[in-house]
């Protein structure tokens, strides 16, 4: 090949890695579901401020992005992308999800990849993992409040997310249990909200979508699609939690 064409080559495989996402094909599209507003006082100061935000999205394996075809379809990075769009702000997600992680090891890095970020909002999606293992459920409840603690005594607002409806967590005795422990804490703890990725899911399969339109064929983890529209879901409620300005500004094709 000349040089030439190889200099022509490198600047089109340059043009399409800085192509913008909104770009990506989209999955189908994401059931009409609304959720309740998700109040995040830190995360709504550094959007008053007009400052760049950063967000934590801290979990486990739904958050680093398992089953979807690439890391730019997890949940983390169609959020930011959702965010950025709609405050015209250069919103920062950083993902911190590692597969197979439960509530003990999440405890473990808190300080090293959350904390240590200094972030204006912390998505935690914890109790999974708990479930397939069932764990001792007071000793996630244990952990997963002195956490939550840790985080809002640091100034940082939290968005607790729950389960997803899936077959391999529904097959676990009491799975429900980290559920309600979750819910528990996001009401007890100030400073922390509850995003209820069970719920949201209950309401797309009564609007017609069921588990397995959003689920890979593991029976546990979201595709492309789910992630989509958990990432839909989740960036409507935290505008919803700020000024009617932003009300509803993130229902746009961005995936």
């Amino acid at each position: 090949m000349r040089a030439p064409d190889r200099i022509v080559l490198a600047l089109l495989a340059g043009l399409g890695a800085a192509a913008p996402a909104a770009a990506l094909a989209p999955p189908a599209p994401c059931p009409p579901v609304a959720m309740a507003p998700l109040p995040a006082p830190s995360f709504a100061a550094a959007v008053a401020a007009r400052r760049a935000p950063v967000i934590v999205a801290f979990g486990s394996s739904s958050t680093a992005g398992a089953g979807a075809t690439e890391a730019l379809r997890s949940y983390p990075a169609v959020l930011e992308r959702r965010l950025r769009y709609a405050l015209g702000l250069p919103v920062t997600v950083l993902n911190r999800g590692i597969g197979g992680e439960a509530a003990e090891e999440m405890a473990a890095r808190l300080d090293r990849d959350v904390l240590a970020a200094q972030p204006d909002l912390v998505i935690w999606q914890v109790g999974g993992n708990s479930a397939l293992r069932s764990a001792d459920p007071e000793r996630y409840r244990a952990l997963v409040r002195e956490g939550l603690e840790r985080l809002t005594q640091a100034g940082i607002s939290v968005v607790l997310m729950d389960n997803q409806r899936a077959p391999r967590i529904a097959a676990r005795p009491n799975h429900r249990t980290y559920d309600a422990i979750t819910a528990e804490l996001a009401r007890a703890v100030p400073g922390v909200a509850l995003f209820s990725r069970g719920a949201l899911m209950d309401a797309w399969a009564r609007a017609g979508v069921p588990g397995g339109a959003v689920l890979t064929g593991d029976d546990l983890h979201h595709n492309d699609r789910g992630y989509a529209c958990l990432a839909e879901a989740l960036a409507a409620a935290l505008l919803d939690g700020l000024t009617p300005v932003h009300s509803r500004a993130s229902n746009v094709p961005i995936q």
